[in-house]
Order: structure tokens, then C-alpha cells, then sequence
């Protein structure tokens, strides 16, 4: 190919397809959004919430509670042979940010607080959507953590957060599973967009993990098509027909951009074409029926039951009060670019009357779904029948509202209307059981109170007919938390934020989730890795065996974990097996213990069965910031078997020799940061970091938030921007999360994302013209703006 034709493949031709290169008899291909089912719109440009129907599946937060890599592997499969058939070549997905805060309003979308977690169930995702021929495209890399300003956010993260927590989510995921692209994410992570962050994407990515598939901006993150060539992307999304491409060119021309970047980058599109070709092959078609029963599998392995006093399984001959309107109408996923529009949707009143019978069942709405709010007439109407039944089953939540993309939690606090429910119930009946569907964490005021909790997440399209199998006794809560419930929102270390509206500083380093609990010695609601059963186990026989690798040396050695697990109960049911490390004595700051490993086994009644988990030498390690890479130091180790981070059942200590002797980094071994240095924990608070203020007049970047110009020549631009959203939302509710979305985003667009807002009609050097008269620095290019905006 020319270079004009290998430039314009770096772009997308649309918002969802890719440039062809008719010359070169390369077609086009279609990446879709889809963590958790094809999001195929409707519509071939532009963004909107309609799609085609397909299977959804259980969101990332309850597909991380399964801790079961081979039902994941299954989800993948079914969900890359949908993508196949609407002749989809690559799936977005999955998430593997890490659960900073339980305030992040996208963490619906994401596995875990802890990166083994994470990255091993983002494999088992990737490996399965990836056996049908379609590619994944693991996202957001990296240090996405928040919706607040994630357009422009700088998260100011140490060297060691960075490689222990915040990339490690996605590290095995990319050496293991070879997903066929990553997404390269919004923010910036110390001082550099992750767009044009070489250190990131060719550094780390492509030179110390050997990734080689292809580097794709999420929608609208490029800054600067060139600078984001150089640095390691690939490949900008979405693209806008060709325009820009002569901004590339001209780079090439002056040496600003090399012609290898533009031959790395085009190589890396037509490899993924290659790649995904089974995706465009005949249509595979799928059963709709199996992949609904798959999904309520799915919700079955991934509601935690979280306590339970005995009431559950319900009695067959229980009289049952059934309250809140979540029982008839669930709420079943999140908000936002993930949105499915699912083949058929069960719900939990519906499937209980098939199971128990009409005549021993009695509803009452509790609530208004879409606020949350209860009044005086909802609360006498769910007192009076708890009053008459055995036991009463409340449905609450969070509405959809409270958790999308592009909004944050203002709180962990569930609609006060769904607290004072339960509060109501739990006065008049003695036997209460809370039903929750939510995607994070949520505070229990009435906790003591009730006499079983399950906890559903977002459990997908058939989440409904899930929980009354569970409720009868069906299926078993086969769930396991993938991340800590807190007893107080303040008793996160990020439970505010960010510091400014420019920046985030990632103070609390490697102590995130149960590492921060348990170095802080705090009580928790409920701890990492929590989940009852319907039957019981018992642990015994810890053995730990050291091995070698005959074909390496003994570095390459590691640790068998087994344990006999024994189900003691009369039903069958599952149990977790959860492997983590304490280093007993070290020189630098280290968690109190870290997840090293884990397996699940289903066990039928009386069975008894050895469980043997392998823990190699990373598991051990700590990032030297002094030498540039992993290592460890000689001395004891405690290894901990436990069905929890706080429900460890055996011990046994081993001795390891440290492996940092001669070890020599290479030029990309270490990469200070602009604001930390190779510093401690506790020093961290003692530096200097810069002013967070919103820029002030004449300081206007392409990144700052169009909420806070203070031009006159910003009317124009928000009034385009309002029309734009109005045009995109699909209701004026305030209650309607996508709206609340668009309104978000309304606030928080930077100019550079003008492009993408207009489908190219506003070209980046038409956006930066903009930028330049808010600064002061004349008018060129007004015109230009001037006329794309109208023409818009």
C-alpha cells in the first residue's frame, strides 16, 4: 500500500467500522460495544441506544462473583458466536479496571477490587469470545477508575500501584488470553494521555508483555492522530471518512512521525482483519434458548448469599409477602454504552408463581422503580401483608439512575424510599429476606434486622427466574464476592474525589479493597471473597508442595496448594477455594496478605475431594522500584487457604531466596512519574503536587471541559452541544439514566472530542482554532467552526 493508504487505516471510516483498502482487498469490519451481550445498533453512525435484540448476559461485577474461569469461558464462547452472526469482528470488552472506589459509577462493568482476580477472569472472557474467531478488545488500559472527568482526569499513580494493582488487572489477561486488541482509555495517567503514552503502550504493552494485536482508542480519546501514532496506537475510533488524514501525512512529511509507526499501525489493522475473518464467514446462527439458560447459570454461580439465619431455602409450605416493584420489573444491567436490548427478560414474581403457586404468594410494590421513592400508602400496603405471611421477600436496589457510565455514586446509600421499606417490613415480620440488585456495593442501616441477604448484582436477562430458583431452593447461591463491602462509605480510603477538577492523586498506592481493611484493621459489612452456602464444607489435609521445572532453572519453580474439601451438608452445592500470601518480615511496605490463587468445586452430598492450586514465585513478589522489575526477598512466607480474606482456615510457612542479584533492567526498566518518585508509602503525603484549580482564561487546552470556558465564543459551542445531547437522549426524565449521561457529558466534553460529536464535520484543527480564540490568540479558523456547527 501507499502511504496514503496504510495513513488511512489508522482512522475508522465510521463510528463503528473500520477504513477498507479496496486496493489491498481489505474489507471493512464492525467493532461493537458488548462486556456482556452484542450491542449491535441499529443504526450504522453515530451513537444510539437502539440495538439489535441479543442474549444478555449477567453483568462483569456478577460474572466475577462465579470465580469460575470455565463458565466464563462458556459465557465468551456464546457471546462471540452472537457477535459472529450479527457480523461483528470485534466485541468491546471486557473490563478490567480495578474497583478503586465502590463509588465509580461504571463498576458494574468491572470484575474485581483485586488484579489476580480480574485478569484470570478477563482470560477466561477473552479465550472464549476469541475461540469463535471474533476478537476481544480488553478495556479501558489503563488507570480508568472513575466517570468524574474521565475525559480529561490526570491520575497521579506511583510505581508501585501501577505495576502491583493497576495493570497487573490487565497483565495476564494480555500474556495469557493474546486478546486482539486493548483499549487504549480517556484519562491521562501521570501527566500523559493513555492515547499517546508510549511508555504505556509500547513500553509496557508491546515491549515487557509482548502483546501483539492492535492498540484502539476508545471513542473520541485521541488527542492528536500523530503524537498518538508515535507513542503505540493503532488504530482511531471513530474515524471520519478520510478527514485528518492529511494532518498525518504532513507529520510524516516534516519527520514529527516516522513512516514505521504508519506501517506498525496499518500492519496492525490488516492482522486484525486476518485475524477476525471467521467473524465474517457464513452466519453461524445460535440457539436463543440455550444462551438464555447459560445466562441464568451465570446468575445463579454469581448471587452471593450473603447471610442467611435458616429461612432459606423457602419452606414448601411458606406463605409468602413478595414486595418491591424490582420482583416484576428488575433491573437486570447497567446503564450506558453497555445497554443490551435482550431477546426476553424473566422476572422473579412471574417464575415464583410457576414454583410456588399463586395461592401462597401476595405482592405489594414497596416503592416507585424508576425513582426509588416509597410514600405512606406504598409502606402500610407492604406492612399489611408482612404482617400475614411466614416470610417476606423484599426486592430493592439501586435504580437505574444510580449507576451508569459517565456518573458516579454520590453516596453508597440505597433510594431512602428502599430503606424505609425494608424498615417498615422488618417491624412487622419477623422472617424478612432482602433481595438486592445493584452493581457495587451498598450500605445495610437495617442489616441486623432482616434474616437473609442475596446479593444478585446485575444478573442479565434472566436474573428473575435465577432468584426464584434460589429462593426455592432450586439453585444454590453459587457467588463469592469479587470485591469488599464496607461497613461506612468513609471507611474507604477513596470515598471522595477527585482532589480537583484537573487531577487524581492515587494516595492510598497498592492499599486498595482488602489490602487497605486489612492494613487499616478495619471491620467490614462483608470481606473479599464472602459468600454462604446452602450446605456445608469442610476443610482439612494442607499440604503445600515445592516444585521445579525440569526444562528451566529454579527460578521457575513453584508451589502445589492442595486441600481436601468435604461437603458435610445433604444438598450439593459449591465452595471456593481462595489461596493468599503474606510476606512475614519485609524491608518495604507490603498488604497484609494478596490473592495468589483459586478454584472452585462442586461437591454433591457426602462428596469429598482434593483441591490442588499452583502458586508460582510472582505471587510473591513485590515491583522494585530500584532495579526496575519484580523480585523478592529471602525470608518466610505465610501461605493461607480460606473460603474469605477473613475466613482462612490453614496455614503453612515456606522459605524463598531473593532473585534480585544481577539482574540488569534495560532501558524501559524504570519510568518515573512527574509527580512521584521511587518513594514509600508514607512519603508520598509529602510532596508537592500541583495547583488543582480550573484553568483559568487564557490557559484553555483542547482538554479542558467545555463547562469551564469562561468565553463568550463558548455560548456557540454549548448551545450546539445541548442540542447534540437533546437529539441523542431518548427522554427529558431525570430519572433516566441516559440521560443523566448525556447531561454528565454535556458538562464534561473537552473540544477535542468535537470531531467525534459531529462526525468529522469539526475537524481537530477546526476544535483547536476554538481553543486558541478562547485563549485570546485571534480568530483562525472561527470560520470554519462557525460553519461545521450550523451545518451540524
Amino acid at each position: 500500500m501507499t502511504m496514503r493508504e496504510q495513513v488511512s487505516l489508522t482512522s475508522g471510516a465510521d463510528f463503528w467500522h473500520t477504513q477498507a483498502s479496496p486496493g489491498a482487498g481489505l474489507p471493512s469490519v464492525t467493532l461493537t460495544d458488548g462486556p456482556h451481550g452484542v450491542r449491535k445498533q441499529r443504526t450504522e453512525s453515530g451513537y444510539s441506544p437502539e440495538s439489535v435484540p441479543s442474549t444478555c448476559f449477567p453483568t462483569a461485577s456478577a460474572l466475577a462473583a462465579t470465580w469460575d474461569a470455565e463458565l466464563l469461558e462458556e459465557v465468551g464462547v456464546a457471546l462471540g458466536t452472537e457477535a459472529r452472526t450479527e457480523g461483528v469482528s470485534v466485541l468491546l470488552g471486557p473490563g478490567a479496571n480495578i474497583k478503586r472506589s465502590a463509588l465509580c459509577g461504571r463498576n458494574f462493568e468491572y470484575f474485581s477490587e483485586d488484579p489476580f482476580l480480574s485478569s484470570r477472569i478477563a482470560a477466561a472472557w477473552i479465550r472464549g469470545v476469541q475461540a469463535t474467531g471474533v476478537g476481544a478488545s480488553l478495556k479501558h488500559f489503563a488507570v480508568n477508575n472513575q466517570e468524574f472527568r474521565r475525559y480529561s482526569i490526570d491520575a497521579l499513580v506511583d510505581d508501585r500501584a501501577l505495576r502491583e494493582i493497576y495493570l497487573a488487572s490487565f497483565e495476564h489477561a494480555v500474556t495469557d488470553a493474546r486478546p486482539a486488541t486493548v483499549m487504549a482509555a480517556y484519562n491521562r495517567v501521570n501527566g500523559i494521555h493513555c492515547t499517546e503514552n508510549r511508555w504505556l503502550l509500547t513500553g509496557v504493552l508491546r515491549e515487557q508483555w509482548g502483546f501483539d494485536g492492535l492498540v484502539v482508542s476508545d471513542w473520541g480519546a485521541v488527542t492528536r492522530r500523530s503524537s498518538c501514532l508515535a507513542a503505540g496506537l493503532d488504530l482511531e475510533m471513530p474515524g471520519y471518512g478520510g478527514r485528518g488524514d492529511e494532518s498525518v501525512l504532513a507529520a510524516v512529511e516534516t519527520g514529527e512521525l516516522s513512516a514505521v509507526a504508519i506501517e506498525r499501525a496499518a500492519d496492525a489493522v490488516t492482522h486484525l482483519v486476518e485475524r477476525t475473518e471467521p467473524a465474517r464467514a457464513a452466519d453461524p446462527g445460535y440457539d436463543e434458548a440455550a444462551h438464555h439458560t447459560l445466562a441464568r447459570r451465570a446468575a445463579e454461580a454469581g448471587t452471593v448469599l450473603l447471610k442467611n439465619d435458616g429461612v432459606l431455602p423457602l419452606a414448601a409450605s411458606a406463605r409468602v409477602a413478595v414486595i418491591g416493584e424490582f420482583a416484576k420489573q428488575p433491573r437486570y444491567q447497567g446503564a450506558g454504552s453497555s445497554g443490551i436490548n435482550p431477546h426476553r427478560l424473566d422476572d422473579a414474581w412471574t417464575d415464583l408463581i410457576d414454583r410456588v403457586g399463586a395461592e401462597r404468594l401476595v405482592y405489594a410494590p414497596g416503592y416507585h422503580r424508576g425513582s426509588g421513592r416509597t410514600d405512606a400508602a406504598l409502606l402500610e400496603q407492604a406492612r399489611a401483608i408482612a404482617r400475614e405471611a411466614d416470610v417476606a421477600v423484599v426486592f430493592a436496589g439501586l435504580p437505574d439512575s444510580y449507576e451508569t457510565e459517565g456518573v458516579d455514586r454520590a453516596s453508597l446509600n440505597l433510594p431512602d424510599g428502599h430503606d424505609a421499606l425494608i424498615a417498615a417490613v422488618t417491624a412487622v415480620c419477623p422472617r424478612v429476606v432482602v433481595v438486592l440488585a445493584n452493581g457495587a456495593p451498598v450500605l445495610m442501616p437495617w442489616h441486623d434486622d432482616v434474616a437473609a441477604i442475596v446479593e444478585c448484582y446485575l444478573g442479565g436477562q434472566a436474573a428473575g427466574s435465577a432468584i426464584s430458583r434460589i429462593l426455592t431452593g432450586d439453585a444454590e447461591p453459587g457467588g463469592r464476592l469479587a470485591e469488599t463491602f464496607p461497613l461506612r462509605t468513609a471507611d474507604n480510603p477513596v470515598h471522595v474525589w477527585p482532589t480537583g477538577p484537573a487531577t487524581l492523586e492515587y494516595r492510598e498506592s497498592i492499599y486498595v479493597g482488602y489490602r487497605y481493611y486489612d492494613a487499616a484493621e478495619l471491620d467490614v459489612r462483608y470481606p473479599f471473597g464472602h459468600g454462604l452456602s446452602y450446605t456445608s464444607f469442610v476443610w482439612s489435609e494442607l499440604e503445600i508442595t515445592e516444585v521445579f521445572d525440569s526444562t528451566a532453572d529454579d527460578t521457575e519453580k513453584r508451589f502445589d496448594v492442595a486441600v481436601r474439601i468435604t461437603n458435610t451438608g445433604d444438598r450439593p452445592g459449591s465452595e471456593v477455594v481462595q489461596v493468599y500470601v503474606r510476606d512475614v518480615e519485609s524491608t518495604v511496605f507490603r498488604p497484609e496478605q494478596e490473592l495468589a490463587g483459586f478454584a472452585k468445586v462442586f461437591l454433591v452430598a457426602g462428596e469429598s475431594r482434593r483441591v490442588t492450586i499452583q502458586v508460582d514465585r510472582r505471587a510473591f513478589a513485590f515491583w522494585d522500584t530500584t532495579i526496575g522489575d519484580w523480585a523478592i526477598e529471602s525470608g518466610d512466607f505465610e501461605i493461607r487457604v480460606g473460603a474469605s480474606s477473613r475466613d482462612l482456615r490453614a496455614s503453612a510457612t515456606v522459605a524463598l531466596e531473593s532473585d534480585r542479584s544481577g539482574f540488569d533492567p534495560g532501558p524501559l526498566a524504570y519510568h518515573g512519574s512527574p509527580v512521584f518518585e521511587r518513594s514509600a508509602f508514607a512519603e508520598l503525603y509529602g510532596k508537592t503536587l500541583p495547583d488543582n484549580v480550573v484553568d483559568a482564561p487564557g490557559h484553555y487546552t483542547v482538554d479542558t471541559p467545555v463547562a469551564d470556558i469562561r468565553h463568550p465564543a463558548a455560548t456557540l459551542l454549548t448551545s450546539f452541544l445541548r442540542r447534540r445531547v437533546a437529539a441523542m437522549a431518548p427522554t427529558t426524565d431525570d430519572d433516566d439514566p441516559l440521560s443523566l449521561l448525556f447531561e454528565r457529558s454535556l458538562q464534561e466534553l473537552p473540544p477535542r472530542m468535537l470531531p467525534m460529536l459531529t462526525q468529522g464535520a469539526v475537524t481537530p484543527d477546526a476544535a483547536a482554532a476554538f481553543v486558541d480564540i478562547c485563549n485570546g490568540r485571534g480568530v483562525r479558523g472561527i470560520r470554519a467552526l462557525v460553519t461545521a456547527l450550523i451545518r451540524r
